[in-house]
């Protein structure tokens, strides 16, 4: 988590800095980006494709304001996670040198909804870079399909069995980043990927999960900034 929190504090003091660079002067008012995402979490073994729409009000050369929302889905694939109190148990039903990470099939979506300032490096005519942080909010629904072996698991545990149907929302605060390849002044392809810390389904799984997400889609620019 130090090394989480050193990344956070020199990302914001570059973004600080990209105002003293900032030299494009001809800058639209608005702008709307979608475009497809790609979600993964190592952690749980998570992939999961979908949209995204990102609207923006430009206040300074090098600043914006605004949100995003996104939607991806996945397919039935195999998760990986560890469930709380599970180790010591695991310890006393696996022969040695099993792994304890519990995988079982499912299949969910997912929800991002954030929001916060932008900051633009606008110092070459073709690309624009950007950084992001943002706070916001991640909601997943899950279909989980529990292998019987873990019947034993949980009864070792003394809890009941969870529902195969998950779902629950959490908050987090995020990094992100990216560039615009500008195709006009009112048009540009935007490429863009933004990284979380959270902890969902806190119920089942014992870690925090890190979520990287990369974007690809059009952006679409109108107005004047006066």
């Amino acid at each position: 988590m130090r090394y989480v929190r050193g990344v956070i504090v020199c990302a914001l003091f570059v973004f600080l800095c990209m105002p003293l660079l900032a030299q494009q002067t001809d800058i639209n008012r608005y702008t709307l980006f979608t475009g497809f995402d790609y979600l993964i979490s190592r952690a749980r073994n998570l992939t999961e494709r979908g949209v995204e729409a990102d609207f923006g009000v430009t206040v300074k050369p090098w600043l914006g304001l605004g949100g995003d929302f996104g939607a991806m889905g996945s397919d039935v694939f195999s998760g990986a996670g560890t469930i709380n109190g599970a180790e010591t148990v695991y310890a006393n039903l696996l022969p040695p040198g099993v792994a304890s990470t519990i995988h079982v099939p499912f299949q969910s979506t997912t929800y991002t909804f954030a929001a916060g300032p932008q900051f633009y490096l606008r110092k070459w005519k073709r690309v624009t870079f950007l950084g992001r942080p943002g706070f916001g909010g991640i909601h997943e629904k899950a279909d989980i399909s529990f292998p019987p072996d873990l019947g034993i698991i949980f009864q070792e545990l003394g809890i009941p069995v969870p529902s195969a149907h998950q779902s629950d929302t959490q908050l987090f605060f995020g990094l992100g980043g990216g560039f615009d390849v500008n195709v006009s002044r009112k048009i540009g392809i935007r490429f863009a990927t933004d990284w979380v810390n959270t902890h969902l389904f806190s119920n089942l799984l014992t870690p925090r999960q890190n979520y990287v997400r990369f974007s690809f889609g059009p952006t679409f620019r109108f107005g004047h900034l006066k």
